[in-house]
């Protein structure tokens, strides 16, 4: 029987789960996977954790009975759950029910920022997501060869400014300016469909009619007082080639809260494209 410490791992879908039972085996963990059915791809069953137990979203209790037995006292959220998912398609068990009843407003952070309150008063610790893989973390400044034009700093400002208001009531992230007007803003969608609907109405433009220049500049921002144990920014290639579809040609981040889930892939993918890619 291992001696290693146990981390438990709440696994939602995309890269993110993987790079953490990467990052905690090669710190000396023995991961107990929870992999939630309607979002966890099943190579999560590769030989990397020490267990893989299948839930579905709403299980609240099972989650909390399966890491008890499995003698985990600290876990990591990490992957996506779509929003959509989470207030759609979730078949809440009795104490996830009566925790949504208790809720005053039902977003995300209330909601997972309750679901932390209940594990840590079953004795399961919700720690950071981040904790692990913080040379992933965006650095401060320019991180790709061409630094942004006067007007893609123009789009940066105020697009930081709308942004840092809308996350206030976690709505979203993610906004995407043309020539300091707001095209799109995030919801329930996702920051690459957020991106694709700002393409898809730039395009739909009238070129005669339009004022507006078709370049398009994303800014994703962490919200005021960013829980990073859960909801973190993340962008991978994929938001690169989103971009690159959607004629947008400027990204700016927050500095070490928004996670490069594919690293320096990601410059090279930007640099590609002629996209610019700037913390602050």
């Amino acid at each position: 029987m291992s001696s290693n410490p146990k981390l438990g791992l709440i696994a939602g879908n995309g890269k993110f789960p993987f790079l953490v039972l990467d990052a905690a085996r090669a710190q000396g963990y023995d991961v107990v996977v929870a992999a939630i059915k309607e979002e966890t791809s099943p190579e999560i069953e590769g030989p990397g954790a020490a267990a893989v137990h299948w839930l579905s979203l709403g299980e609240l209790s099972r989650l909390i009975d399966t890491f008890k037995k499995e003698g985990v006292t600290r876990a990591v959220m990490a992957g996506q759950v779509k929003h959509k998912q989470i207030f759609s398609s979730i078949r809440p068990d009795w104490r996830l029910a009566k925790l949504l009843l208790s809720l005053g407003t039902r977003n995300t952070d209330s909601l997972l920022g309750a679901i932390a309150k209940v594990l840590s008063d079953e004795g399961i610790v919700l720690e950071n997501s981040t904790a692990l893989l913080e040379p992933l973390l965006a650095k401060a400044g320019v991180l790709t060869k061409r630094t942004p034009t006067q007007q893609e700093k123009k789009n940066i400002g105020y697009g930081r400014e709308v942004a840092h208001k809308l996350a206030q009531y976690d709505i979203g992230q993610t906004v995407v300016i043309a020539e300091s007007a707001c095209v799109a803003v995030e919801a329930m969608e996702g920051t690459d469909a957020t991106i694709e609907r700002a393409g898809q109405i730039m395009a739909s433009l009238s070129a005669e009619a339009s004022t507006l220049s078709r370049v398009l500049t994303v800014v994703k921002i962490a919200k005021p007082n960013q829980d990073m144990r859960f909801d973190v920014p993340v962008i991978g290639k994929k938001t690169i080639e989103v971009m690159r579809a959607a004629g947008a040609t400027c990204l700016a981040l927050d500095a070490g809260k928004c996670l490069l889930l594919d690293g320096a892939q990601i410059i090279t993918a930007a640099d590609e494209a002629g996209i610019t890619i700037v913390a602050d």
